[in-house]
């Protein structure tokens, strides 16, 4: 399978009426990806980078980035340091028939 742009119109549009890039989630998944063991694809190695290269400073960099400033003025700031902290919690969330649930 491949894409072919030309059977699509695709354009990314920066704010809330369109598509943004999630820097959040891209450096989410490779938090999560660089505490596996392993041998990684090159799909996960992005995501791993990208984590690493903001680490020292997360919360700066979320801060920053589209999102984070988004989030921040329409008064969620503390959601935005919520998700600048590392290893804080010892419970995950499970996916269970479609719903997330405590972990058990």
């Amino acid at each position: 399978m491949y894409f072919d742009q030309r059977e699509y119109d695709v354009r990314f549009e920066w704010g809330l009426s369109g598509l943004r890039v999630a820097l959040e989630d891209l450096m989410g998944a490779g938090a999560i990806i660089s505490c596996l063991d392993g041998e990684w694809l090159p799909e996960a190695e992005t995501p791993v980078a990208s984590f690493r290269s903001a680490q020292a400073d997360l919360l700066d960099t979320l801060r920053r980035c589209g999102s984070g400033k988004e989030l921040i003025g329409r008064g969620f700031a503390e959601d935005v340091r919520l998700a600048g902290q590392l290893n804080v919690s010892d419970a995950a969330r499970l996916l269970v028939d479609g719903a997330t649930k405590r972990d058990v």
